[in-house]
């Protein structure tokens, strides 16, 4: 009866440690950024309805989105901010299916990634409601 349980023991502390030593590796790796996906990316710009990101570019003056009103209805574009970089003041109408660059002004490193949520603040034609539209830019910095 004791072989059983000595056995039963060695097995479990066999398979503790196996099962340590993968730990081990994994707090490792995710150390050491292999699991940060956003190291990989090149970069994106994307907003929600009723916008879409044309394009974008990052530089160390600031960063400007190209805006293109996909709602059918005209807009007024009152504010644009960028978190980590600031808000642009913009005030400028955007008829239905036009686009408009959006520049706010921040002072970048040349040569890093930069990540922001973006939030537009906006206003339909006819309309006394603010709305809101959200997104994120992503990209390297160039000078």
């Amino acid at each position: 009866m004791e072989r059983k349980g000595q056995a039963a023991v060695e097995f479990l502390m066999t398979y503790g440690w196996a099962i340590l030593a993968a730990i081990i590796a994994i707090g490792v790796l995710a150390y050491f950024g292999v699991f940060s996906p956003g190291k990989y990316v090149v970069g994106q710009a994307s907003v929600t309805a009723p916008f879409y990101a044309n394009s974008y570019s990052v530089k160390t003056t600031g960063v400007s989105v190209e805006l293109k009103n996909n709602g059918g209805e005209d807009v007024t574009i009152n504010t644009v901010t960028i978190a980590g970089c600031g808000t642009g003041n913009v005030n400028a109408s955007v008829i239905a299916n036009a686009q408009t660059v959006v520049t706010v002004p921040c002072t970048l490193t040349s040569g890093n990634s930069f990540k922001g949520d973006v939030t537009i603040n906006y206003r339909k034609a006819g309309s006394g409601l603010d709305l809101q539209s959200t997104g994120t830019v992503a990209g390297k910095v160039t000078a």
